[in-house]
């Protein structure tokens, strides 16, 4: 389910101390940045750059924008496939592939309506860029959800291309929880795969079937933001239920716990074994009791931000809040949250080392941060 807010048990346990956050209290009184509002959109959900310079941003009913940052102009880019708009269903993330320039595919992540409910998928297509827009040709779904369910919750399916040129997808387990424990079905699991949707060689289930080939990590329950760090190493941000949201380093083969797991507990208030009891499963290296609500996050690359490099910055949905957390080693802790007044949902760095976010909802806009 979505984060609500805190039961009276939950809310007192957390007053009286017997739940703690790993990090620290931090003053949010400054903001770091200016921000640059560029456009406004309806609901929108993701951002990547193109060569030029503009800007593709996914809106969660089905429109694919293209923005050109230095008139402040948006056009549309038309061919985008039908989404299942609902709940937190609908036009996902939106990803260039590593040879765009020669073969100008992109890649769309979306909700899709069929037999039983909605699951996620993912398409490429060719994007061809015009005068008053664009549109896409060529149309090619590569990869889906192995079930669907009603509701609308929890697809996740954030995309990210890999240094050895793979493609990651964050697959949610679209509120049905068991499935992520299991290794039949692709639901609650990190996937890799080549760039036209066949599983990437050398994955650590790869001998054990054609969905498990897929498969890189399980035990996940709404991964909504991934990124490599300057080591190469993937780090994840997810939704837990109620309390318990997740920093973690994912590694191959390992099984993160959910549902068996959590440093929260279900909406209706029973509890959940913490990962302390189960030392089997991978514990998160930074969590968040009561909750952020991840919207997405980047690993900082850039030199803009000079004190930030290495950081892990994420957008936040209930917090309303952008969240700075540094790593050292394998351990992470939050060293900053700043207040935004707004739900914050997709976040990239330009090329200059500038940060792109988004609002989420109606009226969301598109914010160039940059240093005061």
């Amino acid at each position: 389910m979505m984060h609500l807010g805190l039961s009276v048990t939950y809310a007192l346990a957390l007053v009286a101390g017997a739940l703690a956050s790993p990090s620290q209290e931090l003053d949010a009184r400054q903001q770091p940045f200016k921000s640059t509002a560029i456009t406004d959109h309806a609901e929108p959900w993701a951002i990547a750059f193109l060569p030029d310079n503009r800007i593709l941003v996914t809106e969660r009913r089905g429109n694919l924008r293209l923005v050109d940052p230095a008139t402040k102009s948006k056009t549309t880019i038309t061919g985008v496939p039908t989404v299942a708009y609902g709940g937190q269903g609908g036009l996902h993330d939106v990803a260039l592939h590593p040879n765009y320039t020669q073969n100008s595919l992109i890649y769309l992540s979306y909700a899709e309506s069929g037999s039983g409910g909605a699951g996620g998928a993912v398409a490429r297509a060719k994007l061809t860029l015009t005068a008053s827009g664009g549109s896409l040709s060529g149309l090619e779904v590569i990869w889906r959800h192995s079930q669907r369910a009603s509701g609308g919750l929890q697809f996740a399916c954030r995309l990210l291309f890999g240094p050895d040129g793979a493609l990651w997808i964050s697959s949610g387990e679209i509120n049905q929880m068991t499935p992520a424990q299991s290794m039949t079905g692709n639901l609650g699991k990190m996937i890799k795969l080549y760039d036209n949707g066949t599983a990437f060689a050398g994955n650590p289930f790869a001998s054990q079937g054609a969905i498990q080939s897929q498969i890189w990590s399980l035990g996940h329950r709404n991964p909504l933001g991934i990124d490599w760090d300057a080591q190469g190493r993937l780090w994840e941000v997810e939704m837990g239920p109620m309390g318990g949201d997740e920093l973690n380093l994912i590694e191959p083969g390992k099984n993160y716990g959910w549902p068996l797991v959590s440093q929260g507990r279900h909406y209706d208030g029973r509890t959940i074994p913490a990962h302390s009891t189960r030392p089997e499963f991978q514990p998160p290296k930074a969590f968040w009791v009561p909750v952020i609500s991840p919207g997405g996050m980047i690993v900082y690359k850039g030199s803009l931000f000079a004190s930030w490099k290495g950081n892990v910055i994420i957008t936040g949905l209930s917090s309303q809040s952008i969240v700075r957390v540094t790593i050292t080693g394998d351990t992470a802790k939050e060293a900053q949250r700043v207040s935004m007044g707004k739900r914050m949902r997709g976040i990239r760095e330009d090329k200059d080392g500038a940060i792109w976010v988004i609002e989420d909802g109606n009226n969301g806009r598109l914010l160039k941060l940059t240093p005061n």
